[in-house]
């Protein structure tokens, strides 16, 4: 970590620290201001005392950011459209990253002071597609192209339909477990259990349930929400230092053979597909000394593109050999081979079987692209997990008592914790951001309706009015951020 720094001038020093304390912070206020919900079920429940509760939901938040992957991570960062990706340059990465984390922090305190649970990943995507708008609307790009639209449908869909999942699950859940057990104490909320039996905490095994569950929540937390802060920190390095990190020079001499053998087979796949891809393609058209300039993703130039890579890639065993704008274009080539194979994989003239063979080859052309340094991944768990351990109060308060007419029973508390962590695993398993406040906050509204319960009108339009409202908030504070840097930049 320590050459991070070596050769830089002293005003990109100053502005690289700057960037990754603000992407720190950002993961910092996430730790306590989504970790709550984690935590607010355990602690309302009186399932466990809320300083042991938080230390523990801190130290399963970084283990999962440590063991979650970068999956999520790189979802996150191919929101941007890829010709952002590959032409950004240390003063528009600058302008990118802080604007986009201005507008995430400033919404999430804002709804952090007002106890509001709104999402941090609502917050951070809304920030991202406003970066993007903004850069497209300021280089004349159709808005069509400013975003990677098909990614952010995706997430998109994930973020919507993910509270109506934890809804529905914890509300059939807790029917379940009343079918089960009607007269059971888990059906008491806190404050019944200790006038009429005289207890303060749950009945042993809701306890160790409500324990667990929280434990689990708070981890698959981690290794999702987590993830969003490790895909900024390499928007960052890519951005300020692209030379350094544009591709893992850890990569072993297999990897770099791994991505050079996809390349080729990539183009094998392609001849052998001409009849369908030839046109699309323009194959056997376009010639070596085709590619522009100022290198964009053409799906024409894919064949210029592959002989370029196979000549930069020729006997290399180690990126170290490479120099810095080597490394710039080989990273070129790989983003825009991969999104050029993306759109292929979508014609509904190519096979079933040929679609999987060319989802394996993109997985094998990423394989040195998509990457984090441990310091980087150790770092963020750092920041989150710290920043579970403070700020937990205002929103456990909601979860526990404001969302429902009536306090939280035991087996309500277990139904939302136990759906929060299925749903966030599945989101994991697919790479897919999702937000745990939304998905713990409507599993436990589902509740309250299928323990005829009520809902507490004020608060549950509070939420639904962060839902709505945190995208195009976000959108219109990054974008218009974005556009006051690139002013001043210009």
């Amino acid at each position: 970590m320590i050459d991070l720094f070596s050769g830089l001038d002293a005003w990109v020093v100053v502005s690289l620290v700057l960037a990754l304390a603000f992407v720190l912070t950002f993961e910092f206020i996430n730790g306590f201001h989504d970790t709550a919900n984690a935590v607010a079920t355990v602690i309302y429940t009186k399932a466990m005392p809320p300083q042991l509760a938080v230390l523990l939901s801190g130290i399963f938040n970084f283990l999962g950011v440590l063991l979650g992957g970068v999956g999520v991570a790189y979802a996150i960062v191919h929101l941007l459209p890829v010709e952002l990706l590959i032409n950004v340059n240390t003063g528009h990465g600058l302008a990118m990253v802080f604007s986009l984390l201005a507008a995430a922090i400033t919404w999430n305190l804002g709804t952090w002071y007002f106890g509001i649970p709104a999402s941090s990943s609502h917050t951070l995507i809304g920030s991202i597609l406003g970066v993007g708008l903004a850069n497209a609307l300021i280089n004349n790009i159709p808005l069509a192209d400013g975003v990677n639209w098909q990614k952010a449908i995706d997430i998109g869909a994930s973020l919507v339909f993910s509270p109506l999942v934890g809804f529905a699950v914890s509300a059939l859940l807790l029917l379940g477990l009343k079918w089960w057990r009607p007269l059971s104490k888990m059906h008491k909320t806190p404050d019944q259990r200790r006038q009429v039996d005289d207890k303060k905490h749950p009945p042993f095994w809701n306890r160790l349930v409500l324990v667990i569950s929280a434990m689990t929540v708070s981890f698959v937390h981690g290794s999702n929400d987590g993830q969003k802060g490790i895909g900024l920190i390499m928007l960052v390095l890519i951005g300020i230092v692209p030379a350094q990190f544009v591709l893992d020079l850890s990569s072993t001499t297999y990897q770099i053979e791994r991505t050079r053998d996809a390349t080729l087979h990539l183009s094998q796949f392609y001849q052998r597909n001409n009849d369908v891809l030839g046109e699309f393609l323009a194959l056997g058209k376009a010639k070596d000394n085709d590619l522009p300039e100022r290198f964009s993703c053409n799906p024409e130039q894919t064949e210029p593109t592959i002989n370029a890579l196979l000549r930069t890639l020729n006997g290399v065993a180690d990126y170290h050999s490479l120099p810095p704008e080597s490394r710039i274009e080989v990273r070129r080539y790989l983003l825009c081979l991969d999104d050029t194979a993306k759109k292929v994989s979508k014609l509904p003239a190519l096979g079933a079987r040929e679609k999987a063979d060319l989802d394996k080859l993109r997985k094998d052309l990423t394989t040195t692209t998509e990457y984090a340094p441990f310091w980087v991944i150790f770092a963020v768990a750092l920041a989150l997990g710290l920043g579970t351990m403070i700020g937990w109060k205002r929103v456990v308060l909601t979860i526990g008592e404001k969302i429902g007419k009536q306090g939280m029973t035991y087996a309500q508390g277990m139904s939302a914790q136990i759906t929060t962590t299925l749903a966030i695993g599945v989101a994991n398993v697919w790479a897919l951001p999702v937000s745990t406040t939304h998905i713990l906050s409507s599993g436990v509204a589902g509740t309250m309706i299928a323990n005829k319960s009520g809902l507490q009108g004020g608060t549950v339009r509070n939420i639904l009015l962060a839902w709505v409202l945190t995208l195009p908030a976000t959108v219109a504070l990054a974008a218009g951020l974005f556009w006051l840097a690139s002013k001043a930049l210009a």
